[in-house]
């Protein structure tokens, strides 16, 4: 255990070596920097996490950044100088976690891989995020989200019925590799309170995505029947669909035969539940294309808020299509406070949106800010490594920081 220390958090005294980059191990150390580890993220001196120059920008500052490295601390440290690895070398033994994203081998190659670490740090858990694991056929393979998106089967049951496989709007390979980084990353320390041994914890972005489509397995697994794009429509059940509305779009998952009875009875077509080309869902999904049909003509005569409470007064699960802003402006959002003002050094304050799982017995993190490259690079192996200032200006003059 690391002589950290935290005013807040679950994870207070955990100290984390972040030597990640872009996204999936910044989001990962994003979870635990929430719960209140001190995270000390390494940067390349003078150009930084590659993910400092993705836009938008404000006033010269990568937005993308600053939501996905909240309240940790930039330290600019060359891995390609030999002082520069000897800066980490001295912070390993100071940390209880070592998270890194790395092509597996290029940690090897920097003489900083995992069984190094451990000679330095014996209990450290050693978090490695790749594209296909440190041990796979694939494993030499470049792994960008679209491309994970792609060979893990997500983008070939995603889109229009019929047309062409669609990735997701959002990168959800890295953002859930991420997710899974984190778990086993506190799953890891937990066991390390139990037996004092530390863990290698090794994640891959295709085996996370997969881990993921559990409707999808089923069929595939069970039923060898291969899901193909669907659209908005659930994959075995119907209506569970979207449909437009006088002035917006909504879905309805009208998942049983009493809901679909009394989804009928609202668009004034009783006898369709009896009908024998809907009565059950295996009759409903074999006649897809004009049951829906039946309900777009219903549902384009009603405004949106008419029609969403009088599903939900049927008991019919249902909710509006919404875009960013009517979600980040909505009063949910609001009350559980899932956006919180952050400061930057250069643009005062920001909005940042923290990990969402709330715990009933945890201080809330009441200060949040997004690092400037390098700013607590001084600090950091002053306080921490216990250099002197000329040690540190002696490092400055090599540029290994």
């Amino acid at each position: 255990m690391s002589d950290a220390k935290t005013e807040n958090g679950l994870l207070s005294g955990i100290r984390i070596l972040d030597l990640s980059r872009i996204m999936s191990g910044p989001f990962c150390t994003s979870m635990l920097s929430d719960l209140g580890a001190e995270v000390i993220k390494i940067e390349m001196p003078g150009f930084g996490d590659e993910s400092r120059h993705f836009g938008p920008y404000v006033d010269g500052e990568s937005a993308y950044f600053m939501l996905l490295n909240r309240n940790k601390k930039s330290v600019t440290v060359n891995l390609k100088t030999p002082e520069g690895r000897a800066v980490i070398e001295s912070l390993i033994p100071k940390c209880d976690v070592l998270v890194e994203n790395f092509r597996p081998g290029v940690m090897a190659r920097l003489g900083l891989d995992e069984p190094k670490a451990r000679t330095l740090n014996p209990d450290i858990i050693y978090t490695s995020i790749s594209g296909f694991g440190q041990e796979s056929p694939l494993q030499d393979w470049p792994a960008f989200d679209l491309c994970i998106q792609a060979m893990s089967g997500l983008m070939s049951l995603t889109g229009p019925k019929g047309g062409p496989a669609t990735a997701v709007g959002e990168s959800v390979a890295d953002v859930c590799t991420g997710m899974f980084a984190a778990f086993g990353t506190v799953a890891a320390l937990f066991d390390r309170e139990r037996t004092g041994k530390g863990q290698h914890v090794d994640v891959a972005m295709l085996d996370s995505m997969m881990a993921m489509q559990l409707t999808g397995l089923a069929r595939q697994l069970y039923k060898h029947d291969t899901p193909k794009p669907a659209g908005n429509r659930h994959p075995v059940t119907y209506p569970v669909d979207s449909f437009s509305t006088l002035e917006g779009d909504i879905v309805m998952v009208c998942f049983t035969d009493r809901l679909f009875a009394n989804l009928a009875e609202m668009m004034g077509q009783p006898e369709l539940a009896a009908d024998p080309r809907f009565k059950t869902n295996i009759d409903r999904n074999e006649n897809e294309g004009l049951l829906r049909q039946k309900i777009a003509d219903w549902a384009t005569t009603m405004p949106e808020d008419e029609i969403l409470q009088a599903l939900l007064a049927k008991g019919i699960p249902a909710a509006p299509v919404w875009d960013l802003k009517q979600l980040t402006t909505s009063d949910h959002v609001a009350s559980r406070g899932l956006i919180v003002k952050g400061t930057n050094s250069k643009i005062g304050e920001i909005p940042l949106v923290p990990q969402p799982v709330k715990f009933s017995d945890c201080p809330p993190v009441t200060t949040w800010q997004s690092p400037s490259l390098g700013a607590e690079t001084d600090d950091v192996l002053k306080t921490i490594v216990g250099l002197n200032d000329d040690e540190i200006d002696a490092l400055h003059e090599t540029k290994a920081i």
